[in-house]
């Protein structure tokens, strides 16, 4: 007969064994346990009239007194085979109370599923298999680019986020930029110092996070990004991982960083975002040079830029779309921005034009590939009384405030939407080293 016995039983019998073979005292045996000597009496006679079993729990192996009947879980574990099948134990447990009045706690529902195979555990599940491909023939071919949010500084400096560039074909870092956090605005800085100096790759390989993707799927919402509308118009493709095993390059080359880069900078001396950017290309040579691979294919397949400067300013951008109104106006960031009044922007009324947002905090309105003059009035600052008499339009503008005011009221809502407004960090590094105010008075 199989006995089950736990540790402590074990140590106990061994002892017993040693006094019942007078190889030690009941006096010491009771030091060794931990118990009387009277104990150790009543022990030894139970081993000597049961024998190993004697020293056993007299409960172990018996049903508990809380045991829910047998019936119970029969009928339970049916209605799950008949109504709640691929259910997991807490939905289960969830729905018999509401569907069937039957009260079985989550842990003995998920042991009952187990053992009659309606639930498979998460440790005892298949683990899916990541099977390894083949890097891309052609540099610039596949680009992997992420974000690695991490202690680069070691405490000298507050945490921030690298972005990395590194080609699937020869494994080559890119580009790499440390920036305080993932935003659009940093990617598209970063997009730019590539593509300027190698070129349009074929496409961009990335993780599904909101720079991106549009995750939330909304009637509302444009199904495409800021950061893809960037990459159509430039005709580059970019490609969603669905895991982080897919894109596993450019993770392997960010827990390579996290050790060399971070002790690189600590021999440099390098304290700051600003001095890490400085120094990053020369980083990437030296890394370049001892872990960049031969491409199987010799053939590059970036394409060279044919956009203009001035056009690739107006295309790494934040763009909305704003309707223009009768009064010439038109509204973003609380902010009005009343349009020059001539023939061409009165046909305008009632069209939509793109309101352009630079990196560096500087905005712009155009329509069409036009430039459109206007000046700005900001309803949150206060205005000086010679100034509103000095207005020729303080009519129109106040009907629109007015007008803004009744549909916020409406929507008892004051606040814009913070999910279709960009973020400002990467814009408050640019106005900071440029020095620029990030909201123009008038254009000129």
């Amino acid at each position: 007969m199989l006995i089950t016995m736990s540790d402590k039983e074990i140590q106990r019998l061994a002892v017993l064994q040693d006094v019942r073979d007078h190889r030690i005292t009941q006096v010491r045996a009771a030091e060794i346990l931990n118990l009387s000597t009277r104990q150790i009496t009543r022990l030894l006679q139970k081993l000597n009239q049961d024998g190993v079993s004697g020293l056993t729990h007299a409960s172990r192996g018996q049903p508990g007194h809380r045991r829910h009947d047998e019936a119970v879980k029969s009928e339970c574990l049916s209605l799950i085979s008949e109504h709640l099948l691929g259910f997991g134990p807490t939905l289960a447990h969830e729905k018999l109370i509401s569907m069937f009045d039957l009260n079985i706690p989550v842990e003995t529902l998920r042991r009952w599923m187990t053992a009659n195979d309606l639930w498979i555990p998460r440790s005892k599940r298949l683990k899916r298999p990541y099977q390894p491909r083949y890097n891309r023939d052609c540099f610039g071919e596949l680009i992997q680019i992420d974000g690695s949010y991490h202690d680069w500084f070691e405490g000298r400096a507050a945490k921030c986020c690298l972005l990395v560039y590194i080609d699937d074909a020869t494994g080559k870092l890119l580009h790499l930029r440390f920036c305080e956090a993932e935003t659009t605005f940093d990617y598209m800085l970063s997009t730019r110092a590539y593509i300027e100096q190698y070129g349009k790759p074929l496409a961009f390989y990335s993780d599904k996070h909101s720079v991106f993707r549009v995750n939330q799927k909304s009637s509302q919402d444009s199904q495409i990004t800021q950061f893809g509308r960037i990459l159509n118009e430039l005709n580059i493709d970019i490609i969603f991982a669905n895991s982080p095993q897919a894109k596993g390059r450019v993770e392997r080359a960010n827990r390579t960083l996290q050790d060399r880069l971070i002790k690189e900078m600590r021999l440099e001396g390098i304290s700051s975002i600003a001095e890490a950017n400085a120094w990053l290309p020369c980083f990437i040579e030296h890394f370049n040079q001892k872990f960049a691979k031969c491409a199987r294919n010799t053939k590059n397949l970036h394409r060279p830029l044919t956009e203009s400067h001035l056009a690739l300013d107006d295309i790494f951008t934040w763009q909305e779309p704003r309707k223009v109104t009768k009064n010439l106006t038109i509204t973003y960031d609380k902010c009005i921005y009343m349009l020059e009044p001539t023939v061409l922007n009165h046909k305008l009324v009632g069209q939509y034009i793109s309101f352009l947002e630079y990196p560096d905090g500087t905005v712009a309105i155009l329509h069409e590939g036009r430039k459109i003059n206007y000046s700005v009035f900001n309803k949150l600052a206060g205005l000086q009384q010679n100034a509103v008499v000095e207005n020729k339009r303080l009519g129109s503008v106040l009907a629109h405030i007015q007008q803004q005011h009744e549909e916020l009221e409406k929507q008892n809502k004051r606040s814009r939407l913070k999910k279709s407004m960009p973020s400002r960090k990467a814009q408050k590094v640019v106005i900071e080293q440029r020095n620029l105010n990030p909201v123009l008075d008038s254009c000129s």
